[in-house]
């Protein structure tokens, strides 16, 4: 029996050999390393290449320079700083199950990555707005919501997060109250984001507060949506010229309106998941097995490069600029000829 425990203890892997408290490394085959290293890869390469390709296509062509579309390309950049800043450490993290990067690194991941999600939160709340605005309020739309207007919701968008984020984890204040456990559940090698019960709830109501919001948001631009189609189609054959083309506009506006409720209804399903267990983690003293946790992280970071592809999938100029940018004519193509009849 002794002999058999020794051969036990020899056969357990650590992240670091020779140092005292190392984590325990999660031994995997060469073969499924290599498949969850391709998987992830993909993700990333995907979130990274299909965002680039928007924040490129707004700020290159002066057509898709509105208020409506440079909430997208701030939100294009959230989700391409995930891929290039997080997701590649993320894989090592998940892959071999060790962070081998030191604990300062540690720190500054988290610290993005928590900024990140809030980011995107704050993004898709804006932009509900200014759906609404632009759908319920289409006559009063351009003196509302001007650029100006959208460079402040930008401004508090990247600004509260990184507030939030880098003031919580380097003040310490979610590990408040439970440092012994914190000091148990550590090891080298080990890289997390613990919170306490407090902060586990308030870091919750940061994500549900606002989806709440967003979805009440969303349900009256339908209502209102769905009254203004039914008066188009009473009111087809007598109205003007004119008043035909504030029509055909309102149906662009109230497209774009149905594309950003699918992105939020794509966050929700992708998010809901990590959000529902993370606090509850904390209740049962972090017991949700480390793959359990993973996958959850992980379905959300697929949402990052779900965006690219919806937008791919409902907006024509998203499919014209990739094709420019793989033929590499998007230098030479001239811009006000680009998109003549559709601009969102």
């Amino acid at each position: 029996f002794i002999n058999n425990f020794i051969i036990a203890m020899e056969e357990v892997e650590y992240c670091f050999k020779n140092v005292n408290n190392s984590c325990i490394k999660v031994s995997r085959s060469l073969r499924v390393r290599a498949v969850m290293y391709a998987i992830l890869s993909s993700i990333t390469i995907i979130t990274i290449c299909g965002n680039l390709i928007v924040i490129i296509s707004i700020t290159h062509f002066k057509q898709l320079h509105s208020p409506n579309n440079f909430l997208v390309c701030s939100l294009a950049t959230v989700d391409f700083l995930l891929g290039l800043c997080v997701l590649p450490f993320s894989i090592m993290r998940t892959v071999e199950t060790c962070w081998y990067l030191g604990s300062i690194f540690c720190q500054i991941s988290l610290c993005i990555d928590n900024l990140l999600s809030c980011a995107s939160i704050f993004h898709l709340c804006f932009i509900a707005i200014d759906r609404y605005y632009a759908v319920c309020s289409p006559l009063t739309y351009t003196t509302k919501i001007t650029f100006k207007v959208v460079y402040i919701f930008i401004g508090i968008a990247w600004i509260l997060p990184t507030i939030f984020s880098f003031g919580l984890i380097y003040t310490k204040a979610n590990v408040q109250g439970i440092e012994d456990l914190v000091m148990i559940l550590s090891c080298e090698g080990g890289c997390i984001l613990m919170f306490n019960k407090l902060w586990a709830v308030l870091v919750s109501t940061v994500f549900y507060v606002p989806c709440v919001i967003m979805i009440s948001i969303y349900a009256k631009i339908f209502t209102v949506a769905r009254r203004q189609a039914r008066m188009i189609k009473n009111m087809e054959e007598k109205i003007s010229m004119e008043e035909k083309k504030r029509r055909e506009n309102q149906k662009r506006e109230q497209k774009a309106a149905k594309t950003l409720g699918i992105i939020l209804g794509v966050f929700l399903f992708c998010w809901l998941p990590y959000f529902i267990d993370a606090p509850i983690d904390v209740f049962i003293n972090f017991a949700t097995p480390t793959v359990v946790f993973d996958s959850f992280t992980w379905f959300g970071y697929v949402n990052s490069a779900f965006n690219p592809m919806i937008y791919a999938f409902f907006y024509p100029w998203f499919r014209k600029a990739l094709k420019l940018l793989i033929t590499c004519r998007i230098m030479r193509t001239s811009i006000m000829n680009l998109f003549p009849n559709d601009f969102h």
